[in-house]
């Protein structure tokens, strides 16, 4: 039953792309074709033959389009292209490549994301991808007559020192450079901004920008890096475009030759934007088997200011008012911003079947981050997100999430593999603290979210949710791998003033902080979940309210490194019973406390046990149960966990599999964070 929803859409959506078929080949006017497909006054197919199809503003659908079904030859096979490619490179002395651009290139644009050989290059950058430095405190003052050309616009200046491992690095910065970039990765928020003067006897930087927030200052779980400047161009993958004389640098990586190797532009912020209105929707649109791909995103001459979740940047294919939009069988890849939002007022909705990767900032992005009072006509509802494959985002901006809603209700987030993002996995809400949230009864069931956080950001988990959300359900979801900067890096997150969400049957296990922690919130109920072998507590609680804040009963917990619990655990209101406990490398312990001191102290964990749970391997994370008798005890339902992720036929499994190469790399970079012992973080 959890999958006739999707079923009877993409039913419907193969009985709409029968009426009245238009082929376009490559080198014809797509835009033309769909123009044409206004006036029509049925529904139309535009069938799109295997190729290329370049475009430098997006396809517009409006209501005219309604019924309309665009489809193509297969993902990779049929491709919607944002970018240009460039002139070809020439070898340097020294190894390096450069292209002159001056006849594509207008004077003063900036190249801000760049592909080489169908991989995002990087933009020149110190310390190289992979790599930051940790933030030492910052000097925050409003300009005088050094700076006085800042001082009528409202500006701060920001004034950074490098850390000893940085020292040296901006010896080799051009005195004369406008390019000069720094973006600071604090707590939750990315602040990008350019480099207004910097000194290399005292290794530090003045940047301008709005005044900080006083809930998230740039010195707080704080990294950063520099780029934009040529000296910082060392290492394979990495680019340089000098803006005065439009030249642009690249360091070759592996086996890429000069002569065959291209590079692509991306020019287009979207490629596909349905756009009807209040009085009049866009109907029953289908698009199927293309590949989206190459698209821009921007930073302005005034930087960027922090966003949590990057919330204001664009997707490649933008809806507004759209009433059962379809994306099925599709690839969106290589963006600058994120790869689908259902935007506004959209109704029942369908992505299924896609693979999004290689996105600048996130995957599906779902209602507007304002709030309406008119909910009826403005409340994206309805939509669903089944089966797809996201991975490998944020790569632009680090707070990217795999799948956010922010004012939406009744959406259906099911069997998705949400993989490398660096903040959270999935996000639910728009509403801080108790204040009436338009999102209500979204169901987040059957995903596979993994390899989340990377130790860039903080506040962040595998799934967060906020606000007042009741009848919200998240269930039978596997989460793993969740590692923050300082704080957070848990697995279930309900965050402020979470309300009557249920999490139950998920199994979370090797997360930084916990497996599930309640910043503050109102009757959540937390049931039925394996929460195996996290890394610094099994669970956590912050604020203590007068009202129950969570039901936790009928939950494995089991652990061999770590404390039972961290902050506030058995002081915040919780019905806490039936739950089973065990450590595999000793004693369980609730600090310092066996269980049934526990209980007395607490007046939790009424009809608790400390047992091995009998899974068959969890040292390997095989969490099947292969002896019931303990769990039996707490009234413990087994479920099957293999269920979460994809389905289909095997090639698409196959393809949903997790790169070990990755997984190896994460591992380092947990065991590189932890060594540095930032628990004060």
């Amino acid at each position: 039953m959890k999958r006739l929803i999707p079923i009877l859409l993409i039913a419907a959506a193969a009985a709409s792309c029968q009426t009245g078929t238009v082929t376009v080949r490559p080198g014809d006017d797509l835009a033309e074709a769909v123009a044409r497909s206004r006036t029509n006054g049925s529904p139309v197919t535009i069938r799109l033959k295997e190729g290329t199809y370049n475009l430098t503003t997006p396809l517009v659908l409006t209501p005219d389009n309604s019924g309309l079904c665009i489809t193509g030859a297969g993902m990779g096979r049929t491709v919607i292209s944002g970018g240009r490619e460039l002139p070809p490179f020439t070898v340097q002395e020294d190894g390096t490549w450069v292209s002159d651009l001056s006849s594509v290139m207008p004077l003063g644009a900036d190249i801000q994301q760049l592909f080489v050989g169908g991989e995002r290059a990087t933009l020149a950058r110190t310390p190289n991808d992979g790599e930051l430095f940790l933030t030492q405190p910052l000097e925050e003052f409003f300009p005088g007559k050094e700076y006085e050309s800042w001082s009528s616009n409202g500006a701060s200046l920001v004034k950074c020192r490098l850390p000893e491992d940085a020292a040296g690095v901006l010896d080799s910065v051009d005195p004369a450079s406008t390019q000069f970039k720094v973006s600071f990765l604090h707590a939750w928020d990315i602040t990008r901004r350019n480099v207004l003067a910097w000194s290399p006897k005292d290794s530090s930087l003045v940047v301008p920008g709005k005044p900080q927030k006083p809930w998230n200052h740039m010195d707080r779980c704080s990294q950063f890096f520099l780029e934009d400047d040529l000296a910082f161009m060392d290492a394979p993958g990495e680019y340089f475009y000098d803006i005065a004389l439009r030249q642009l640098h690249y360091i070759p990586r592996e086996g890429q030759d000069a002569g065959r190797v291209r590079a692509i532009l991306p020019f287009a912020e979207n490629l596909l934007v349905v756009k009807g209105d209040e009085k009049a929707h866009v109907k029953d649109v289908t698009v199927k088997g293309v590949t989206l791909a190459y698209t821009a995103h921007e930073m302005t001459w005034r930087g960027e200011e922090p966003q949590q979740a990057s919330f204001g940047s664009s997707a490649t294919v933008l809806a507004d008012f759209a009433d059962n939009l379809r994306i099925e069988n599709c690839e969106v890849s290589h963006t600058g911003n994120s790869a689908v939002w259902f935007r506004t007022g959209c109704r029942g909705g369908l992505i299924s079947s896609c693979l999004l990767e290689d996105l600048g900032v996130g995957g599906v992005k779902i209602g507007e981050y304002t709030h309406r009072k008119d909910e009826d006509t403005y409340l994206t509802r309805d939509v669903t997100v089944d089966n797809n494959i996201m991975r490998h985002g944020s790569r632009v901006m680090p707070t990217g999430v795999g799948v956010i809603l922010f004012d939406a209700s009744d959406c259906r987030i099911t069997h998705n593999e949400v993989a490398d993002f660096y903040y959270s996995g999935m996000s639910v809400g728009w509403q801080w603290g108790y204040m009436h949230s338009a999102s209500k009864r979204n169901i987040i069931e059957y995903n596979h979210i993994h390899h989340i956080g990377w130790g860039v950001l903080s506040d962040m988990g595998g799934v967060y949710t906020l606000g007042k959300s009741e009848g919200t359900h998240v269930d039978h979801n596997v989460i793993h791998d969740i590692y923050s900067l300082g704080y957070g890096g848990w697995g279930l997150y309900t965050d402020e003033g979470s309300t009557g969400i249920t999490m139950a049957y998920n199994l979370v296990y090797n997360c930084k902080s916990s497996a599930f922690h309640q910043h503050y919130g109102r009757e959540n109920h937390i049931l039925n979940n394996i929460f195996a072998g996290q890394i610094r507590a099994q669970m956590e609680a912050t604020r203590i309210e007068e009202h129950k804040s969570f039901d936790f009963a009928r939950n494995i917990i089991c652990y061999s490194q770590g404390n039972m619990y961290g902050m506030q655990w058995g002081k915040v209101r919780s019905d806490c019973h039936d739950n089973l406990y065990w450590c595999y490398s000793g004693d369980v312990s609730f600090n310092g406390l066996d269980l049934e001191a526990w209980k007395e102290q607490t007046g939790w964990d009424t009809g608790s046990i400390v047992a091995d749970p009998g899974f068959t391997s969890p040292e390997t994370s095989d969490f099947t149960i292969r002896d019931s008798s303990a769990v039996r005890r707490i009234g413990f339902e087994p479920f099957d966990w293999t269920e979460a992720g994809v389905y289909g036929d095997e090639a698409w499994k196959k393809l949903a599999q997790t790169d070990p190469v990755m997984a190896a790399r994460f591992a380092a970079t947990v065991e590189k964070y932890e060594s540095r012992q930032l628990s004060d973080w």
